[in-house]
């Protein structure tokens, strides 16, 4: 069995390791420890801000409308006018104001908003929310991990890079509109992929070709005859929960290939139906709810607020003439996604409230770690390079080579779909620490990082160095990020 070999420290084909302290420690008493120090990590740094569109469409949803209140004066626990941006305006008959507008995002985040705007109203605070969810998306993650025949140091290494090696930690602890959706993602989809893993505990051995056309018409045949036997409770269920993930950040969609190939059924045709139908559920809803509120399919928002971004910044490459998503901004993305570095030794620092020139470049003080008037690095709001901010990613590197399973192809599929998709975006998620559109497809690269650790021999000096690494940059992204307000 592929899940078999080098399941502990001491190399590949060893058949057994003996059990260390971590392996006498209760696998719940482990969860909940990584879920306390996320908690505590998540929620010292950072401040609130003033981006909580989704609070204002949870009151508004509680109100019996889907139209927010816009714009919006500024007062205390409020947002001002001046920060309530990505919104698409509602006009009257004559073009007038009529002091409503439309989110364009997917309502999920604002519905789990719900209970807590409903005793709190717009004072909610959208951050303390998301580190709750966010540490609970590590105790989710360390259960999925653990449906994986990986040893339980390879599991704890593969959780720690997640929970403090990604740029999760930097969406978790900031809660703003935009990362609160990926927060809210995450959790729906670590909930789906673990399902799928518990109900396939084979997906990492077992090999399927592509279907015949006799296999498939045969497949068709039964299914006309007996059509809920195509159907598996545990896969529908997967399919629910990542069609969820999906109304917080539509992008996630291009992950299916994996519940093709992963899953409750015991072949392509049922896995797929299964997760198929549930994701239909909430999609189909999402869909319905964009019709009824729009008049169309998908959002216009988008396209309004395209329009009004790539002509308002015109030094972020944008380009009015293209489209939305169009494959000529592939090249200037995947420079951002693979290179982009640290402003090293700035001569200017770029805040929330705009740009400054470091005091240092002029008077030659020393230049420190943090010190936001004289310092050494300082991210760049655009983005950062994923193999400096998280280079434990080429972990996973190892359970691609020469590797066949259903496990690895689904979950390289559905990474690869994702990330094309969104280098396809005019936008790689400015302004913001690192790259946070990893977060659509990091659930899906987790395991290839746990499986590679396992092939080379577990929890060896590099991969201790590159977690080490990815968890020491992702702190210094953060507290950078909180010192420039962004």
């Amino acid at each position: 069995m592929t899940g078999s070999v080098a399941q502990g420290p001491f190399g590949p084909g060893s058949e057994e390791a003996p059990p260390g302290v971590l392996d006498r420690v209760p696998a719940v008493v482990v969860g909940l420890a990584l879920i306390g120090l996320a908690l505590l990590a998540y929620l010292l740094p950072g401040h609130h801000r003033f981006y909580d569109h989704f609070v204002w469409q949870a009151l508004a949803f509680l109100d019996g409308r889907v139209q927010i209140s816009w714009p919006v004066e500024a007062g205390p626990g409020t947002a001002g006018t001046a920060y309530f941006q990505d919104v698409l305006p509602v006009r009257g008959p004559n073009g007038e104001a009529t002091g409503f507008a439309l989110l364009p995002f997917p309502p999920l985040p604002a519905i789990v908003l719900l209970p807590f705007v409903a005793v709190w109203g717009v004072a909610t605070d959208i951050r303390v929310v998301s580190v709750v969810l966010g540490a609970a998306a590590v105790g989710a993650g360390w259960w999925a991990i653990g449906r994986l025949a990986v040893d339980r140091r390879v599991r704890l290494a593969t959780v720690v890079f997640f929970a403090f090696g990604t740029v999760f930690w930097y969406a978790a602890q900031l809660g703003t509109t935009w990362f609160f959706a990926h927060v809210v993602a995450v959790v729906g989809l670590f909930l789906a992929v673990g399902l799928a893993l518990s109900a396939d505990p084979g997906a990492d051995d077992e090999v399927e070709g592509l279907p015949t056309p006799r296999s498939l018409a045969s497949g068709i045949a039964a299914a006309a005859r007996r059509p809920a036997s195509l159907i598996d409770r545990r896969q529908l269920l997967a399919g629910v929960l990542f069609g969820l993930a999906c109304t917080a950040r539509l992008t996630i969609v291009f992950g299916a290939p994996f519940f093709v190939l992963v899953g409750g059924g015991g072949s392509w045709l049922r896995r797929s139906v299964s997760a198929g139908l549930g994701a239909a559920i909430p999609i189909g809803a999402l869909l319905v709810y964009n019709l009824a509120t729009t008049g169309h399919l998908f959002h216009p928002g988008y396209e309004y607020l395209y329009r009004l971004e790539a002509n308002g910044y015109p030094t972020l490459g944008y380009h009015p003439a293209w489209g939305i998503e169009d494959a000529r901004y592939l090249p200037q993305n995947l420079a951002i996604l693979l290179f982009s570095t640290p402003s090293l030794l700035p001569a200017q620092i770029e805040t929330a409230l705009g740009s400054g020139d470091v005091a240092c470049a002029v008077s030659g003080a020393v230049r420190s770690l943090f010190d936001p008037s004289c310092p050494i690095a300082v991210p760049r709001a655009i983005g950062m390079s994923l193999l400096l901010t998280s280079p434990a990613f080429l972990l996973g590197i190892p359970a691609l080579i020469g590797a066949r399973s259903r496990l690895v192809t689904g979950a390289f599929l559905a990474v690869v779909a994702i990330a094309i998709v969104n280098l396809l975006h005019f936008s790689q998620g400015w302004v913001q620490f690192g790259y946070r559109f990893s977060n659509d497809w990091v659930v899906f690269a987790l395991p290839l990082v746990a499986l590679g650790m396992a092939r080379r021999g577990g929890v060896g000096r590099l991969a201790a160095v590159l977690v080490g690494a990815s968890v020491v940059v992702n702190l210094w992204g953060v507290i950078w990020g909180n010192i420039l307000g962004w």
